[in-house]
């Protein structure tokens, strides 16, 4: 290994490659470019997603399907020779497609300008006119689903992040973190200065690029008073992209959505939502290997759940089923089927009459379902024999509520289709040994990746103290109330991957885990990250459920 590189560990399911600190940032962009090609042509079976960012390459792998040491030894290997090739030849830049540069219309009002360019010791003018008139290369891309992260030579400033992340920023937002611009595809979480609005199309999975920023290409912005989206400069390919701020996602109906629409596999129309409840997904294995779109996995957030109610009724294991949170769900049949619900206890009652949870019932035509309140647990799968049929995304029937991806949420008058069912007869078999889940859990953590970036008192208080989770907790994040956990340095860390399970910490002290429809890039320090195996727990933990970390055992 050169000197100053490493591979660090990020819990028991990714390696985080790091170039040397004292390379330059551009210098530390060839590195990361080189390695990134490097592992993808040689790519070993099991290692299922390649996350590059600004200094960083994340491997994230199956441990199930290659053991962590050889895929230790394999990124050690590349590594060294990507830094080799890339700090011995300082030719070899980004690619720079000049017939693929983009213009984005940018209308520069945001909430952040004025304290922006305050702390920055200069007039909102001066920013504005500095940020347009720079030419940006989009570096690499994460966060969300076509979030580009812009650099620029022409760029002086370091902007901080916000001290605590917004819970919610306005699709198309433009804003500024560290040395980076960016623009949000989607209304996501975020800890960018926001500076502006767009209205570009920045990501869209039926195109057949679906990022319109991709690496390497060149960015211009433009301040217009009512931006047009973005363009392609006449002659390279001239045209123009609308589309509204307040417009519906391009997987968004203004109508009840339906599932069983645009599949080569017959389907039948099998039940109807009366009461959709506080959420209901349709959820399944998730996306494996999206990462380097910044598509995050997503899926059901207890796996186990899902998996054991697909069993009851026959299903293979990955089928797609709806995940209901904190229950109140009502449907009525509009076909006999075969369906278990698994995971989080309430009533359970098909026509008022009490059905047993974690078992497999027949829910005949005209007759209705009611999954109650939850009173253990925040989280219920509902399967049905033969699967939930409807249009994938990206290779998944997953609803991933970050980005917008797969079937929206279900709502009243909502139609679902399920496929044909197995060949096989429903299993037969008693209940399924599932317990309601506990109120007090202990879970079991793998420190860092960046356990440095804290005072060994904060590493300490992480173990020591009792947390609780708090309110502002969903797919995406769950928000954790105990102790401030105190960093080394303030400064800002540079955007790097992540997995479902990193504890996150941003400047305000207070810890998010990360699940499933969490962020694919970051850029606060992860201080330890939940070993796999126990983010099932996390599921089912609600608002005031605590929590004791312990660490994971060595392997």
């Amino acid at each position: 290994m050169v000197t100053g590189a490493r591979v660090r560990v990020f819990g028991d399911t990714g390696l985080l490659a790091e170039v040397p600190e004292d390379l330059s940032p551009p210098a530390a962009l060839r590195v990361v470019i080189a390695l990134r090609e490097r592992l993808a042509k040689t790519q070993p079976a099991g290692v299922v997603d390649l996350v590059p960012a600004a200094r960083t390459v994340l491997v994230r792998f199956a441990p199930r399907e290659v053991a962590a040491s050889i895929v230790r030894a394999w990124i050690e290997k590349n590594l060294a020779d990507a830094l080799a090739a890339a700090v011995l030849d300082p030719s070899r830049h980004p690619p720079s497609p000049g017939d693929s540069d983009v213009e984005i219309g940018i209308r520069y009002d945001g909430p952040d300008l004025d304290e922006t360019a305050a702390l920055l010791g200069i007039r909102p003018a001066e920013l504005v006119l500095t940020h347009q008139s720079a030419t940006w290369t989009v570096a690499f891309t994460g966060f969300a689903p076509g979030f580009g992260y812009l650099v620029s030579e022409d760029w002086p400033f370091d902007v901080p992040r916000l001290a605590s992340p917004r819970t919610r920023v306005p699709a198309g937002s433009v804003g500024l973190a560290g040395t980076f611009s960016g623009a949000y595809p989607r209304s996501t979480p975020g800890g960018w200065r926001l500076i502006g609005a767009t209205s570009a199309p920045l990501f869209d999975p039926d195109a057949a690029a679906p990022a319109l920023l991709r690496p390497g290409m060149r960015v211009r912005f433009r301040e217009v008073a009512d931006p047009p989206a973005a363009r392609t400069p006449a002659g390279r390919g001239s045209s123009v992209h609308q589309l509204r701020t307040d417009a519906p996602h391009p997987h968004e109906t203004a109508a009840p959505a339906v599932s069983g629409e645009q599949r080569d596999v017959e389907t039948r129309p099998l039940l109807r939502v009366d009461a959709p409840g506080l959420l209901a997904t349709i959820q399944d294995a998730g996306r494996r290997g999206a990462g380097s779109l910044g598509v995050s996995v997503s899926g059901a957030l207890d796996r186990a759940a899902v998996r054991t109610a697909n069993r009851l009724v026959g299903n293979p294991e990955h089928a797609a089923g709806l995940e209901i949170t904190a229950g109140g769900f009502e449907a009525t049949a509009v076909a006999d089927v075969w369906i278990a619900v698994t995971g989080a206890w309430g009533e359970l009652t098909i026509d008022g009459n009490d059905i047993d949870h974690g078992a497999a019932h027949l829910w005949r035509s005209g007759e209705r379902l009611r999954v109650g309140w939850f009173t253990a647990g925040v989280r219920a799968y509902l399967a049905l024999r033969g699967g939930i049929e409807t249009r994938d995304v990206l290779g998944s029937a997953a609803t991933d509520t970050l980005a917008g991806l797969g079937p929206t949420p279900l709502r009243v008058a909502t139609v679902l289709f399920v496929g044909e069912p197995p060949v096989d007869d429903v299993p037969a078999s008693d209940l399924a040994p599932w317990s309601p889940p506990p109120s007090e859990l202990v879970v079991r953590i793998v420190a860092g990746p960046r356990e440095d970036a804290f005072i060994p008192a904060s590493q300490s208080a992480l173990f020591e103290a009792t947390w609780t989770v708090g309110a502002a907790s969903d797919r995406v994040g769950m928000r954790l109330e105990g102790p401030s956990l105190e960093r080394t340095d303030p400064g800002e860390l540079p955007s790097e991957g992540m997995v479902p399970g990193a504890i996150q910490v941003p400047p305000s002290g207070s810890p998010t885990v990360l699940l499933a429809d969490g962020p694919v890039t970051g850029g606060y320090p992860v201080i330890a990250t939940v070993l796999d195996a126990d983010l099932d727990l996390l599921a089912q933990a609600g608002p005031g459920t605590t929590i004791h970390f312990r660490h994971a055992p060595q392997r």
